[in-house]
């Protein structure tokens, strides 16, 4: 009998299980880059949804402040030197002037502009329900409805704050309620009226401006009172209405475009449809290569509103954490834009 040769030669099977368990071990740490690059993606999507619902609560709780600051600035500057706003408020003042003193309406002690500005509203806002943003409606109604309810209840002074000194009074007044206008605007709401109307207006024609709308409710309305009233109230009320104009674009720059190129490895196209629906603004697609990397890398540009920023980067990072942003502001725009407060 031969004896059995030594296995000293090649061992395929072995060879094989060696190299699969090397691969799985040289593998384990790529795995664990990925786990915690993972966790550091999540992490960082809830520190972004935090930040967001800060954000919306805050900018709720400043288009409420603006509603009580313009409330203010009404009934102790301007209803005591028997001046007028402009716009629907303007209009809610002089009917009410002539309810009380051409009619001889019991409203004596209790101000019924108010009210009348909240009736005014009401078919505006039924009418605008579909055509303008759930958050601009939802901060809108609020702040009519807070408007109404504190020109009614804010004792207005007997006597002036200032009693010889009427051009002062319009000037403070149209301050404050410019600012008051001017923070509900830039915290995605609106004190009703001709800002309303003029948003629909621009909607079914694109060479309609806001300003545009408002000047022509101010012409009408004026020339209104200088016919039931005396001319230093319609001198003393055009003063007011532009110093709150003036205060309006100071605190709220209506007219800030801005330019958003956003370049990302990640072709979602739920990021696109959330910009579509949620901001109602249009999104240009390029195909692009890193230089670097060379990987495709896919570029989405954008053009919105300043204030609607904040909102663009939270669908944004919501959809892509690592994606990088470039924003340029005050861009000018031609063509099919939706211009917006």
């Amino acid at each position: 009998m031969s004896a059995k040769p030594p296995q000293t030669g090649y061992n395929k099977n072995q060879n094989i299980t060696r190299s699969q368990g090397a691969g799985k071990a040289a593998s384990r740490p790529g795995k664990k880059q990925e786990d915690a690059d993972m966790e550091h993606a999540a992490q960082k999507l809830q520190e972004i949804e935090k930040y967001w619902k800060w954000y919306q609560i805050n900018r709720y709780l400043g288009a409420l402040a603006g509603a009580v600051i313009y409330a203010f600035g009404i009934n102790l500057f301007i209803v005591p030197v028997s001046l007028y706003s402009g716009g629907i408020m303007g209009f809610a003042q002089v009917i009410r002037t002539v309810l009380v003193e051409y009619l001889h309406a019991p409203f004596q002690n209790f101000d019924v502009a108010g009210v009348i500005y909240y009736l005014i509203n009401a078919p505006i806002l039924l009418l605008s329900m579909k055509r303008i943003g759930r958050r601009f409606f939802a901060k809108t109604v609020m702040c009519v409805t807070v408007v109404t309810v504190l020109l009614s209840v804010i004792p207005i002074p007997a006597q002036p704050i200032l009693p010889e000194d009427t051009l002062a009074c319009c000037v403070i007044g149209g301050i404050i309620c410019g600012v008051g206008m001017g923070l509900a605007l830039k915290c995605g709401g609106s004190l009703g009226g001709t800002d309303i109307v003029g948003m629909m207006l621009i909607k079914w024609r694109r060479d309609f401006r806001v300003g545009r709308v408002n000047m022509s409710v101010n012409v009408v309305l004026y020339g209104i009172c200088l016919f039931l009233f005396n001319v230093p109230t319609v001198i003393y009320s055009l003063i007011y209405a532009f110093v709150s104009a003036f205060a309006i674009d100071k605190v709220h720059a209506q007219t800030i475009n801005v330019e958003v190129r956003v370049i990302t490895k990640m072709k979602d196209e739920e990021m696109e449809k959330e910009i579509f629906t949620e901001l109602d603004r249009g999104v240009t697609k390029w195909e692009a290569v890193g230089a670097y990397t060379d990987e495709p890398v896919h570029v989405l540009y954008i053009l919105a509103s300043k204030y609607e920023l904040s909102q663009l980067k939270h669908i944004v990072y919501k959809h892509d954490p690592h994606a990088f942003v470039v924003i340029d502001e005050g861009v000018s725009v031609v063509g099919n834009y939706k211009t917006r407060l």
